[in-house]
């Protein structure tokens, strides 16, 4: 479910600068198991957001990039941190990972490349002193480009790079060093934990987890529950808060499984994902009320998944439902 974007913030604050993770491999380090899955998630958000663009009511540049900036690692961690991405300058923000076949990618970009100046301007330093206050102010400002604009990078050296976005559903990816599976959205972000990363047995689940939290933000659920006056505190797991939680929830679900059709996953994948989740170990022992029963969820993306291959079979077009118009919160 989508938090108010204060605690995505409070989450990343709390792990980046030293991250917890799960024990990778003897020889690979913490950060490079980190860097490995920062590329498996800017590739599926760049094919989830990029194929499924004509379904979305807005639209945003997507470049096919996530950013790192050295002052997400603590100073007696930072250069072990930016060796896994091959940076050597801990000034400037650069390219933590890279969806191949990206505008970012075919333009020349490299992961480790730092970034110096946008637009012969230099790089926006974002508002406070929080660790991702520059990449959120990075993102702001590449999100209200028009998606055809071409856009220049200085990367050092005296280097410029130009590139042209294309369209892409609204969302930008992150990754947090956190071990429990779980993601969330606020409307604009999508954040993954690595937890999700493991847990997921193949990239087909991984989308079907992301594709997920890009429904909510496609869905405009944030600025729905808010405009509905939902309880996110203590009281949205009781009465009338927990009702329209699950129903976003529900929503996001249904609309994962078109997502997934629409970037050429196998649609099935989202039940395959939801139901092993659904029975993990180590799971609540009591099912949340803003969440829907894990047997019902799975039917009912078993259940979007169908409808999907009946149009197939039939040579149909294929349209999400909700998109056009979801149904009111009330």
């Amino acid at each position: 479910m989508p938090p108010r974007a204060p605690m995505i913030l409070a989450a990343l604050l709390a792990s980046m600068a030293a991250p917890v993770l799960a024990a990778p491999p003897a020889a690979q380090s913490p950060y490079a198991a980190l860097a490995s899955i920062e590329a498996r998630v800017a590739t599926i958000g760049f094919r989830l957001t990029t194929a499924n663009a004509a379904w979305c009511p807005v639209r945003q540049p997507q470049f096919g990039w996530i950013w790192g900036d050295p002052r997400l690692y603590a100073a007696d961690r930072r250069t072990e941190a930016l060796a896994a991405y091959g940076v050597a300058d801990q000034l400037h923000p650069f390219i933590a990972a890279l969806a191949p076949h990206s505008p970012a990618a075919s333009a020349g970009m490299k992961v480790g490349t730092p970034v110096t100046a946008i637009a012969d301007a230099p790089v926006p330093d974002g508002a406070g002193d929080h660790p991702f206050a520059r990449i959120t102010a990075i993102e702001g400002s590449m999100a209200a480009l028009p998606v055809d604009t071409a856009i220049a990078l200085h990367v050092g050296a005296g280097r410029i790079v130009s590139l042209t976005p294309v369209a892409g559903c609204v969302s930008d990816f992150r990754v947090e060093a956190n071990e429990r599976p779980a993601a969330v959205a606020d409307g604009r972000m999508v954040l993954v934990n690595q937890g999700l990363a493991d847990f997921a047995a193949d990239d087909a689940e991984l989308a079907a987890a992301i594709a997920h939290e890009l429904a909510h933000n496609i869905l405009r659920h944030r600025a729905r529950l808010d405009a509905a006056g939902v309880d996110r505190g203590l009281g949205k797991q009781f009465g009338r808060n927990a009702r329209l939680f699950k129903q976003t929830e529900v929503e996001a679900d249904r609309l994962s499984v078109w997502l997934l059709a629409g970037a050429g996953y196998d649609p099935a994948a989202a039940a395959r994902f939801w139901s092993r989740f659904g029975q993990r170990k180590g799971r609540p022992m009591f099912q949340a009320s803003t969440h829907p029963n894990w047997r019902d969820r799975v039917a009912s993306l078993e259940a979007e998944a169908a409808a999907i291959a009946s149009l197939r079979k039939a040579g149909q077009p294929l349209h999400p439902p909700l998109v056009d118009a979801p149904p009111p919160l009330e």
